[in-house]
């Protein structure tokens, strides 16, 4: 992929967000959106994310649209800050190269009830203990290790096998989607082959 500036067509929705048309490209099967106001899409415009955006809109199963996040940055397969939702139903897939080599950087959403002005006299102490307890970063090492056999029941048994491990709590697993896409993309590897 060339490394210049997207001269790709984007298209304004609204203040904050910007169009790829599906006719972009033949094969398109969805839009793609990037969130980003006049002065990050400027930014945006000087490499090839943009285009790895387009690229995510041909994607088998997609749904609604190929997404870029403000934090959008050239990455390998999707940008950075790129998502998509699929729906193996429609030959959707989980494809870790939809996070490229960025695979758990660290950005996750978590609500809690916590206030900003009550965390504010602790916070080095607080997020020294989250790097400490959240596994993030290339390499081998971490908290958690998993056999392979282990990895394999993981991946059938999806969120429900790290509470046998006491490694996730019951609101962790309360979501039968999720388990049943899991499930479904483990029947269709052992059909493949793959």
């Amino acid at each position: 992929m060339p490394k210049g500036r997207f001269e790709g067509s984007l298209e304004r929705v609204n203040d904050c967000c910007w169009r790829i048309p599906k006719s972009y490209k033949a094969g398109m099967r969805v839009d793609g959106l990037i969130y980003a106001d006049d002065r990050l899409i400027e930014q945006i415009r000087h490499d090839q994310a943009a285009e790895q955006v387009a690229n995510v809109a041909f994607l088998p199963g997609i749904q609604h649209a190929s997404l870029a996040m403000p934090d959008i940055h050239w990455g390998y397969g999707f940008c950075i800050g790129g998502v998509c939702a699929t729906d193996p139903d429609e030959g959707g897939v989980i494809s870790p190269g939809g996070v490229g080599y960025d695979i758990n950087c660290g950005v996750r959403l978590m609500r809690t009830n916590l206030f900003y002005q009550d965390v504010k006299p602790q916070l080095v102490k607080l997020m020294d203990a989250l790097f400490a307890n959240i596994p993030a970063g290339v390499g081998r090492s971490g908290k958690y290790r998993f056999k392979q056999r282990e990895l394999k029941q993981l991946m059938a048994q999806g969120s429900s096998f790290l509470k046998s491990r006491h490694q996730a709590t019951e609101s962790d697993i309360n979501t039968p989607k999720r388990e049943a896409v899991c499930r479904t993309l483990i029947r269709r590897q052992s059909a493949t082959g793959r």
